[in-house]
């Protein structure tokens, strides 16, 4: 097939391309991008369409394809930026401006409901808050691992009662 004959063939299908093209992206503009980015494809390998292969529908695998890989590239593009986005709790600090009334006021009211639980469930809950293991938690108070986890499940109960209390004052 000549360029010529390849240029009016495509030129026969335009609006169908547009067409398909818009139920993929639902966007006009969009829909345009692709019909461009396929017809740069179809020129590029116009060389492998001869008088058998019906060009309209060569088009429209090109088309889908197409579009098919910019989706995958665009659903990897946002997953890395919304990775790369994300702050490190560490750095959090350093952006953030701190209230130092407030702030005290809210550790008085976290050790009251503290210093009202029974010790025996404040302080596994308060090593589990500072973050450490349940299993390092258990070998520091010489407890069994089951014992520790039902101990800080118990201080979350207490904790959330005292704050339904303090909720309807």
């Amino acid at each position: 097939m000549t360029e010529n004959e390849f240029a009016m063939s495509v030129k026969t299908h335009a609006k169908s391309l547009i067409s398909h093209a818009f139920k993929f992206t639902k966007d006009l503009d969009d829909a345009n991008d692709l019909v461009q980015d396929t017809l740069v494809k179809a020129t590029r390998f116009a060389y492998r369409c001869d008088y058998q292969t019906n060009t309209k529908v060569w088009l429209f695998v090109i088309m889908r394809n197409t579009f098919i890989n910019n989706y995958h590239k665009n659903v990897k593009h946002r997953s890395r930026v919304v990775r790369e986005d994300e702050v490190p709790v560490s750095q959090m600090t350093y952006g953030a401006t701190a209230n130092a009334a407030e702030t005290s006021f809210a550790m008085e009211d976290i050790r009251k409901a503290l210093n009202n639980l029974p010790q025996i469930y404040s302080l596994p809950f308060i090593r589990y808050f500072e973050g450490y293991k349940y299993q390092e938690i258990a070998d520091e108070l010489n407890l069994p691992l089951g014992t520790v986890k039902t101990y800080i499940h118990h201080a979350r109960l207490g904790l959330k009662k005292m704050l339904k209390q303090y909720k309807t004052r």
